[in-house]
């Protein structure tokens, strides 16, 4: 059995990498065996259809882009304050950009959702749940700001990495980082809500 989940998890790795050099367009069974090196018709005894092989894909995703327990463990200590708030995004920003695939591959299937309900369906959700997730974190953390400011960092962050990704030269390294402390700087409040 465990064998067949490393294949799995091989064949949903290769995948993503097929979605992000090729599109979802150029997502099919062979295409993802032909990645995998994998003999012909594999990948087809692993997933139902291509919906199917879409959807595992994005969920496997982000299992690569949770943090680790050492991360979230660092991600305590110190202040509360906007320093370690601009810390924290600098850390999602270098990791989410570490997996450079993975990323433009859930680029993709946000594309490929707004063709496909099941998939925008499963995509909604998750991403729902991550974002409620994140601003219950970050408000039983004590870290300043309200839900609203979780919701901003989300939006302003996600366009950056959009940019250092897609169209890396926009702006400068510096000015990325630059971009990320002053999007922190005008999010943030200076103290914690209720404070």
């Amino acid at each position: 059995m465990r064998r067949n989940q490393e294949r799995r998890a091989a064949l949903l790795d290769a995948a993503i990498d097929v979605l992000a050099t090729e599109g979802a367009r150029g997502l099919t069974f062979r295409a993802v065996d032909a990645r995998a090196k994998v003999p012909a018709g594999t990948a087809s005894n692993y997933f139902a259809n291509r919906d199917d092989l879409l959807t595992q894909a994005g969920a496997r995703i982000y299992e690569h882009l949770q943090p680790d327990v050492a991360t979230m463990a660092r991600s305590l200590e110190g202040p509360r304050d906007r320093a370690r708030v601009a810390e924290l995004m600098h850390e999602l920003i270098g990791r989410i950009t570490a997996y450079r695939t993975g990323y433009l591959a859930l680029l993709e299937l946000r594309l490929e959702a707004t063709r496909r309900p099941g998939l925008r369906e499963v995509l909604t959700e998750r991403i729902r749940r991550d974002l409620d997730a994140n601003i219950d974190y970050h408000l039983r953390t004590g870290l300043p700001g309200d839900a609203t400011t979780v919701v901003l960092l989300y939006l302003a962050i996600n366009w950056l990495i959009l940019e250092r990704l897609t169209l890396p030269g926009v702006f400068t390294e510096e000015e990325l980082h630059d971009l990320v402390d002053r999007a922190v700087e005008r999010i943030v409040p200076e103290r914690p809500s209720g404070a």
